[in-house]
């Protein structure tokens, strides 16, 4: 069996008192963070990691999942384990509701998605009037009835985002708002139309491990979290007029941020 190209991965301290399995996961974790492994690579086999290590294979196992749990790796069956993509997408919360981009009919997710180099898509799209959550109806000013807009977001056909938009009944209902499209630059373009000109965003950002359906949705690997974020937009009348509830992929983005310093 060929031996691993030499620096690529050093050998075990036996005098550590850290478990054997730990130390090879440190040794490829740093390999990868290196960029010895680069994204999408292909990791050592099982019995290149066994030969090379001089360990049992179900060592080598634990090893791996160790970095699955991690979210760094995934396994292809078949195939073998390989390096997870790192994040794609830089979402810079101080432009992405600049209103030059609803001007050009882009949506925050098209601009940021072309600046990725990704090809941007929208499926699960569902529009309905319903109920309003007592923590919606609460952030849009104690509403009763409010217009959801469900909809999924994908990159390059992998989803990366789950998104509902809440609107007040009174604004959105018999309006291009409550159409599947509404048109370019989106819902917020419409709101402006509607008389509603927006002034600020407030967003809560979270960071918690997925729910069952969440996995499902987004096709998380195991060990991936997700970003919890709640934008709330309001109008020069100090109005809130959308609640979005987000979620979003945690390998699939890097939130960037511009604060003042004075």
């Amino acid at each position: 069996m060929a031996a691993l190209p030499s620096g690529v991965l050093g050998t075990l301290d036996p005098t550590s008192d850290r478990a054997v399995f730990r130390q090879i996961a440190d040794q490829l974790r740093e390999a990868i963070d290196k960029g010895r492994f680069k994204e999408g690579a292909k990791l050592p086999s099982e019995a290149e990691l066994t030969d090379h290590f001089g360990v049992s294979r179900m060592t080598v196992r634990n090893s791996l999942s160790v970095l699955q749990s991690e979210g760094l790796v995934s396994s292809e069956h078949g195939r073998g384990v390989f390096v997870r993509p790192r994040p794609p997408v830089r979402r810079l919360a101080s432009d992405r509701f600049a209103r030059r981009h609803r001007e050009q009919g882009k949506s925050a997710f098209t601009v940021e998605a072309e600046a990725a180099g990704s090809r941007p898509e929208v499926d699960s799209l569902e529009v309905r009037e319903e109920r309003a959550t007592p923590d919606i109806s609460a952030r849009l000013g104690s509403v009763r009835k409010v217009l959801a807009r469900r909809r999924r977001y994908l990159l390059d056909g992998k989803p990366v985002e789950t998104a509902v938009s809440y609107l007040p009944l009174d604004i959105a209902r018999d309006t291009p708002i409550a159409e599947p499209n509404p048109g370019p630059g989106g819902i917020y373009a419409r709101l402006e139309e509607l008389g509603h000109q927006l002034d600020h965003f407030e967003e809560e950002v979270r960071a918690r491990m997925p729910a069952p359906d969440e996995v499902k949705a987004l096709r998380l690997a195991s060990g991936v979290p997700v970003i919890h974020l709640v934008r709330t937009a309001y109008d020069t009348e100090g109005r809130a007029v959308e609640v979005c509830d987000t979620v979003m992929s945690a390998d699939a983005y890097v939130l960037a941020y511009q604060l003042p310093a004075n």
